[in-house]
């Protein structure tokens, strides 16, 4: 069949090549070696450098899928690379045979692995075969009550946790990753919400170790993210099935193929020009955020005729999920630098994961340009409460926040998806009042990504205002997303009543973003009292426009009340302050006259309306010689801020957004942190068979080239909640 014997005959004193041909012919071929059989320490110890055509790796594929529900040659490498796992972690000297082995084992099972996935006819994955036939003898040091994918995850996580990266191991460790990367892909064949008795069983092996190992993965994903340790692969000694001497395990394979890049140092240098990237510390992330994000729903009880709705103990049922322990880890990761007491007075024992939370804070500073890495940050600031108090509590705040608003400057060139992230960030920090109060305390010397202007000496509250207004200007003119405005607004909402000594530029921007909503309202009203006007009997389509342009209307009636009750919070709590604010308010009060009988909008406008009376009349008592300049204007409000007294504005309840998750998170996160992967770990999984997300183009630059396309499992109406006390 194609270029691969079926039937191999083998010659011990062949050349090498040939040797390595007929020991992987005998692997896809039909018969069967037992466990035992010396076949297996021959295929292992083996240099493995063919170099086969892409056609004849997928003749390969083809051949070994219709005989390994025969030979189980895939659970047979599986428990020999665990044996080989084992071993080397038993024993510390890198250059041992062990390490030669488990690296064959792990290139060969990925290989196969992942076309028998990219292939598989059944929901269950029984066509992966991963068992013993029943005639099988099976050796002492296999527990039997323990399936072949549980031994494998546990062996390459424990290898993974406890072995470190060195010159000698770090191949071994990336190439582990990108079998778990493979093994785990079987996600991508189904939906995001997963049921009770969905089977995917590399990811139902992984979430039923033990917490220890689970623990011992996690802090060891996170430590090569923090490391990123390089070091140069010596793809010259691997050429498994590779065209020509081109390095790496089926480098060249199209997607029809088993196309996993096992070696990709060619792939890497060329896919990114950032001096820090770092293979081991990518592929580290992507496995932690598929395990982290890993849902299942465990159902609930629908059989009504079983209910005794008159029992006083009955409770409504609701849906319940099984407790992911890579989640709950990473929630529960302290830092390594503090030994934590709970209210009770008793210390955490070591049933946690222990971090470098500085070592963390530092690196997603300088990585999250990132998409991958800003999810990451999500993941900690919404689920571990310790690292968010540790964040809150930095003095350099603008580590994060700077590469974080240069993401939102340069909205245009990134997906919406991450504009959603990066935003939902700020709002979570925005939530705790000393964030609002020390971004206004740390001034930042310049900007320089910052292009419309220049700024100087700018807090970082300030620059916060700046970016959050121009990122609605952007949406309001291109993407319209309403979505977007809310978390933006609802930042600036949190931020209003910490503000202090906001800029010139910061203040105008924030008056601006009334002026630029109150055109947009301006134009919905024109429209909805033009359509009002049309004669009666009009088809459904044009009374469903207006039940739009209705409902649109509201919505922006809501943003104009938020601005203004940004603005009054502003005036209300730190006037004294903002100096500037009272002088953009001034220079641009005609914007609010419009709407100063508006019901909704009456009573805030008043407050501003006093304000504004308040300094006009000052202004108008000054007797000037010549024009009124900028400094001279300011020189008045500052001297009459200190006179100023808030007694007579009306209070209002501080408005207070929070975030919360929406009940299914994984409708938006698990498709989500698949794009990612697929598009930045040079996984090339055919796109027919992916069920979990939308795919029409190529997969390579999937993410970037879809960024404006409405995708299933899109954060907008899926994801978040934001609350607002009444």
């Amino acid at each position: 069949m194609g270029g691969v014997p079926s039937t191999p005959k083998f010659s011990g004193g062949g050349r090498p090549h040939e040797t390595a041909e007929y020991l992987i012919g005998a692997f896809i071929g039909e018969k069967s070696f037992p466990l035992s059989s010396d076949y297996w320490q021959k295929l292992l110890e083996l240099p493995l450098n063919l170099h086969w055509s892409s056609n004849r790796v997928h003749q390969a594929c083809i051949i070994f899928a219709q005989n390994n529900c025969y030979t189980r040659h895939l659970g047979k490498i599986l428990i020999h690379l665990s044996w080989c796992l084992q071993e080397c972690v038993s024993t510390s000297d890198a250059s041992s045979s062990a390490y030669v082995k488990a690296l064959n084992a792990v290139y060969v099972s990925s290989v196969f692995l992942k076309h028998l996935i990219e292939n598989a006819k059944t929901d269950n994955f029984e066509d992966l075969y991963l068992s013993l036939n029943e005639s099988e003898e099976i050796p002492s040091n296999v527990p039997k009550e323990q399936s072949i994918e549980h031994l494998v995850v546990n062996s390459v996580l424990n290898f993974l946790g406890r072995v470190d990266v060195s010159s000698d191991t770090h191949l071994l460790h990336y190439e582990l990753l990108n079998f778990m990367l493979v093994a785990l892909s079987t996600q991508l064949l189904s939906g995001p919400s997963l049921g009770a008795d969905d089977i995917h069983p590399f990811f139902d092996a992984a979430m039923s170790q033990p917490t220890s190992l689970v623990n011992l993965a996690i802090r060891k994903l996170l430590l090569n993210y923090i490391t990123r340790p390089r070091f140069p692969l010596k793809a010259s000694s691997y050429y498994i099935f590779s065209e020509g001497y081109q390095p790496g395990v089926l480098q060249r394979v199209g997607s029809v193929a088993a196309n996993l890049v096992l070696l990709p140092l060619n792939l890497f240098a060329s896919s990114s020009n950032e001096a820090s990237r770092s293979p081991l510390a990518d592929n580290s992330l992507n496995i932690l955020l598929i395990l982290v994000h890993y849902r299942k729903c465990l159902g609930m009880d629908h059989s009504k005729d079983k209910i005794d709705y008159s029992s006083p103990d009955y409770l409504p049922k609701e849906e319940s999920f099984f407790e992911n322990p890579y989640c709950k880890a990473l929630e529960n990761a302290r830092d390594i630098e503090f030994d934590r007491v709970d209210v009770e007075g008793n210390a955490h024992g070591g049933s946690v994961v222990r971090l470098p939370f500085a070592s963390l804070f530092d690196t997603l500073g300088m990585c999250l340009a990132d998409e991958t890495s800003v999810l990451v940050l999500y993941s900690l600031v919404h689920g571990n409460s310790d690292f968010l108090e540790y964040v809150l509590v930095r003095t350099d705040l603008d580590t994060l926040l700077m590469p974080l608003l240069e993401t939102l400057y340069n909205a245009p060139r990134r997906t919406s998806n991450q504009i959603y992230m990066v935003l939902i960030i700020l709002l979570i920090l925005s939530q705790d009042s000393s964030f609002n109060a020390s971004i206004h305390k740390l001034v930042l010397p310049s900007i320089p990504w910052y292009q419309e202007r220049v700024l100087h000496q700018t807090s970082l509250g300030s620059l916060m205002v700046i970016v959050l207004t121009r990122t609605v200007k952007y949406n309001l003119s291109k993407l319209r997303d309403v979505y977007l405005h809310t978390n933006c607004l609802a930042t600036l909402a949190n931020m209003a009543p910490h503000v202090h000594r906001l800029s010139g530029y910061a203040s105008q921007r924030l008056v601006s973003l009334f002026d630029m909503l109150a055109r947009k309202y301006n134009k919905l009203a024109e429209t909805k009292n033009d359509k009002m006007h049309v004669p009666n009997g009009e088809p459904k389509e044009v009374n469903s426009l207006q039940e739009d342009t209705a409902a649109e209307l509201h919505i922006y009636t809501d943003f104009l009340r938020i601005v203004l009750e940004i603005l009054n919070a502003i005036l209300t709590y730190s006037l004294p302050r903002n100096p500037e604010v009272v002088y953009a308010i001034m220079h641009r009060q005609e914007v609010f006259q419009p709407f100063k009988s508006h019901p909704r909008f009456n009573e805030l406008l008043d407050n501003i309306f006093m304000v504004l009376d308040f300094f006009n009349s000052r202004m108008d008592a000054q007797k000037m010689d010549g024009e009124w300049s900028v400094e001279k204007v300011l020189q008045v409000i500052i001297v009459n801020c200190r006179s100023w007294r808030v007694d007579g504005l009306k209070m209002f309840t501080q408005l207070r957004f929070t975030y919360e998750q929406e009940s299914h998170p994984e409708e938006f996160f698990i498709p989500y942190v698949w794009q990612l992967v697929l598009s930045r770990s040079g996984l090339n999984f055919s796109p027919s068979s992916i069920n979990l997300f939308p795919v029409d183009l190529p997969l390579q630059g999937y993410v970037d080239e879809e960024a404006e396309k409405p995708q299933k499992g899109d954060m907008k109406g899926n994801e978040l909640k934001i609350e607002v006390p009444v």
